[in-house]
């Protein structure tokens, strides 16, 4: 039996791939109960999109070309959005899945099965399979065109060539980062420019892009905000003055002056450490093969034979580092692409760790068996008191009624749309904004001393309340 799976796995390692993160995508979506802040936005702008066609959308949010997918899937096909959403995400998690085992098929045959492992059970990427993200469109395409990048190495030509932009562009439309990759695959392919016989090669990657920014250029495209808020994040003085604030802050905090001196690099080094750690974390358990020292060998094989990888992980890194100086704070949704484009370094270490040490290996993939298991079942309890709590309003409120919600996918489960969080908790029941709203629903236990005071303070009362199977709670307060 188990000479036979190992014999499919060999033969088919990309079907499996696309097979299995189907199967994994079905279980998790299975088990949630309610969508994300994100997954609630894309959704109701998806909806007015529909209602209203496709100029509300800006109005609402600056990139908005997921929902215009959902949107368009929904009149098509006569879908339910929700579940067209999770459809898209599901093809884009498999195709994901497969073309980054087909990658590492055909540079480095010896580790596809391991490929395939890695891309299923790794924490990154794999944890969000519940979630309806633009990601999971961002990584695809990302995915596609390093894809093609490695079969127009092998094969050339124009078309070719082509289809690896077509297939960022269609990746920028999810996240517009992914232009990164223009000039990754550029310094990949500069050295072709001082050699006479693979010169034709640079020009052939290279004039779509420049004819492609002439046209930008001249329809105006670079003055959306989006775009704006992207050239302001990488432009020099924008960069440097974020990382001086923080150094400013980080000084005042100190105690002594030679503390003060050093707080520029204990910030940068700082963020190097915060993203090394969570890298790490996200790759799981296949980070124990590089704790044998010798298994860093594979990054020269990474270099010589995904260097479309290697320079797009690079400059991924550098947009990662200026996010986090721009904005302070670090997602590991954002981080998950830099584990990905590390795929085939992980296989490669993998493989490396199976054949040297066969017997402790079976428990490293047990591990990983688990931990694939792990991404996609959650024991925790759902947050089913906000659907319990939005149908309620949309049962005994009327629709026009001015209300707070704390959480914005409870006024997306009320038929009122997601509502974008203005003001917070403490703002809305201040003084000031308190007479805005005549309903509040917010987490909160109806015995908190704070807010007995403040509903006798404004002649309010808890109507009704919500709590899933963990105690959490929504209140609904009113008159």
């Amino acid at each position: 039996m188990g000479a036979q799976v190992s014999r499919i796995i060999d033969e088919y390692p990309v079907w499996l791939a696309f097979c299995g993160s189907v199967l994994l995508s079905l279980i998790a979506v299975m088990g949630t109960a309610t969508v994300a802040r994100d997954a609630a936005l894309y959704l109701d702008i998806a909806q007015q999109v529909s209602e209203h066609g496709p100029k509300v959308a800006w109005a609402t949010f600056d990139w908005p070309w997921f929902s215009f997918l959902l949107a368009g899937t929904h009149l098509v096909l006569h879908l339910p959005l929700e579940l067209s959403a999770y459809l898209w995400c599901g093809l884009f998690f498999a195709g994901t899945s497969a073309l980054m085992v087909d990658c590492v098929r055909q540079r480095s045959a010896h580790a596809t099965r391991w490929a395939c492992l890695v891309v299923l059970a790794m924490p990154a990427v794999n944890s969000f399979r519940n979630d309806i993200i633009r990601e999971c469109g961002f990584w695809f395409f990302c995915t596609l065109a390093l894809w093609l990048a490695l079969r127009w190495q092998d094969r050339g030509g124009w078309l070719r060539a082509a289809l690896i932009h077509l297939a960022v562009v269609a990746a920028a439309l999810f996240r517009l980062e992914a232009l990164l990759l223009i000039p990754a695959l550029a310094l990949w392919q500069l050295p072709n420019l001082w050699s006479s016989t693979r010169r034709m090669r640079f020009v052939q990657f290279s004039v779509l892009p420049v004819i492609g920014m002439v046209l930008v250029l001249v329809s105006g495209v670079l003055m959306s905000a989006r775009v704006m808020l992207y050239l302001d994040m990488i432009a020099p003085h924008s960069v440097l003055a974020s990382f001086q604030m923080l150094c400013d802050q980080f000084a005042n905090s100190m105690i002594t002056k030679y503390s003060q001196d050093e707080a520029g690099r204990i910030i940068f080094f700082g963020i190097l450490a915060t993203m090394t750690i969570t890298f790490v974390k996200l790759m799981g358990p296949f980070a124990v093969p590089f704790i044998l020292r010798r298994n860093w060998g594979v990054l020269g094989d990474y270099w010589r034979d995904y260097q479309p990888f290697a320079w797009t992980a690079l400059l991924y890194l550098v947009v990662l580092v200026l996010f986090f100086l721009k904005l302070q704070f670090m997602n590991t949704r954002y981080m998950s692409f830099l584990n990905l484009l590390f795929v085939p370094v992980l296989a490669m270490g993998l493989a490396a760790f199976v054949r040297e040490f066969p017997r402790w290996s079976k428990w490293l993939i047990a591990v990983a068996l688990l931990v694939m298991l792990s991404n996609v079942i959650s024991t925790g309890a759902g947050k089913t008191h906000y659907i319990e709590a939005g149908r309620w309003m949309a049962a005994h409120v009327e629709r026009d009624a001015p209300t707070y919600f704390e959480d914005g996918r409870i006024s997306y489960y009320a038929g009122r749309g997601y509502a974008l969080p203005v003001l917070t908790r403490e703002e809305a029941m201040s003084a000031v904004h308190a007479g805005d709203y005549r309903y509040f629903l917010i987490d909160a236990k109806g015995d908190e001393p704070w807010l007995k005071e403040w509903l006798v303070a404004h002649k309010l009362r808890v109507i009704e309340h919500f709590a899933n199977r963990k105690g959490a709670t929504v209140l609904v307060i009113g008159p």
